[in-house]
């Protein structure tokens, strides 16, 4: 009902999980701060527009009707001041709850924050009350239930509210949901193709090559999702981490930071803010780049852009220094033609027939951009 309106191009925005998890210092005093972050370090004039909050918001234990209540420690002001608070600075609020009878945060003391199964209805409701504009709802403590079923009950719970509300299916790809999470009975509009992310080099090409592969499956209003960015959060290289963005926009994939924003660094945040590279996420033609070559540990990645320009990822995956070369007919461009090919990361550009010739340190990703003259 709502897909093109809330997920035309890849979500993009903030998740304070990865940098906070369920520790102590995420607050509303956090939120607030990262909101008036957005702002001032440009974060929303470069396209990131969700605030989005995470596990462990809620209460331990539904009120005298049934509703959800936020944690008086965490949130003393309640759901719906953050809320507002968020739209007051012109950006978008999410929360999150699970398709279970408890949230992913272990039980303590036979204690564990309510899951939505069960309540569907009577969540999104509440949710939708608070003016609530993206859902996150996971998969954990789901009493071993089908999937389907259960996300079905929230997507038409979410559409009953008359709100557009983005409906993230976080079932960490165990039931394929790219078969089935985005149809119409469903409604999601985007759905994790893995299980989580970690900060390490490793967990970010792992779950790369388990989603590179589903690029069919991804399309304007129903996205793979491989997880949010962990850029910034210091267990990569910044080398790093200019795969890790270059690869998940060239995959249009949701670009949701999961660094702390007020104390980011100078390095990460330029990485975030490339707009050359943010484009090629928020392409409008809505195309999941394809691998067209994965050998001797470099992937070709090949995603055609609105108005036919060509996005063109090359990674090197290995230790070790690496030169590629792709060809003007790899790429399906006229060998007649003259091409402006532009290093988004160098930022400078050359023309020719459209072929490219690289040199790769270990761990880089070269992103370009090939447009006809």
């Amino acid at each position: 009902m709502f897909a093109a309106e809330v997920a035309a191009t890849p979500q993009m925005g903030f998740n304070n999980w990865n940098s906070t998890h369920c520790r102590a210092e995420f607050d509303e005093k956090m939120i607030r701060g990262v909101v008036d972050k957005f702002i001032e370090l440009g974060l929303k004039d470069a396209g990131y527009q969700y605030v989005n909050i995470d596990d462990c918001w809620a209460y331990w234990k539904r009120d005298k009707d049934g509703n959800l209540k936020a944690n008086p420690k965490r949130f003393p002001g309640g759901i719906k001041a953050i809320a507002d608070y968020v739209h007051s600075k012109g950006l978008k609020f999410g929360i999150y709850t699970s398709a279970g009878s408890f949230t992913c945060e272990p039980k303590k003391e036979n204690r564990g924050f309510p899951g939505g199964l069960g309540h569907e209805k009577q969540d999104a409701a509440l949710f939708a009350s608070y003016g609530i504009d993206y859902l996150k709802y996971d998969n954990c403590n789901n009493e071993k239930k089908p999937a389907q079923p259960r996300y079905t009950a929230m997507g038409d719970a979410l559409r009953a509210t008359g709100r557009p509300i983005f409906y993230s299916v976080c079932e960490w790809g165990e039931n394929q949901p790219w078969l089935w999470a985005g149809k119409r009975e469903v409604g999601g509009n985007s759905w994790r193709t893995t299980g989580d992310i970690t900060d390490t080099y490793a967990s970010m090409v792992e779950i790369f090559k388990k989603n590179v592969v589903l690029d069919q499956y991804a399309g304007p209003g129903h996205w793979n999702d491989p997880d949010m960015l962990e850029v910034g959060n210091g267990g990569m290289t910044d080398t790093e981490y200019r795969s890790h963005f270059s690869l998940w926009a060239i995959m249009a994939a949701p670009l949701l930071i999961g660094t702390d924003l007020r104390t980011i660094k100078p390095e990460p945040l330029k990485i975030l803010l490339n707009k050359d590279v943010i484009a090629i996420d928020q392409d409008p033609l809505g195309v999941q780049g394809k691998r067209i070559r994965d050998a001797g540990g470099v992937h070709v990645i090949v995603k055609p852009l609105q108005g036919g320009d060509r996005a063109l990822a090359i990674f090197n995956e290995t230790d070790a220094a690496k030169e590629a070369t792709v060809s003007a007919a790899e790429l399906g461009l006229d060998k007649a033609g003259k091409y402006a090919v532009r290093d988004l990361w160098q930022h400078d550009q050359r023309e020719g027939d459209g072929s490219v010739r690289v040199t790769l340190a270990p761990h880089a990703t070269a992103l370009y951009r090939i447009s006809a003259r």
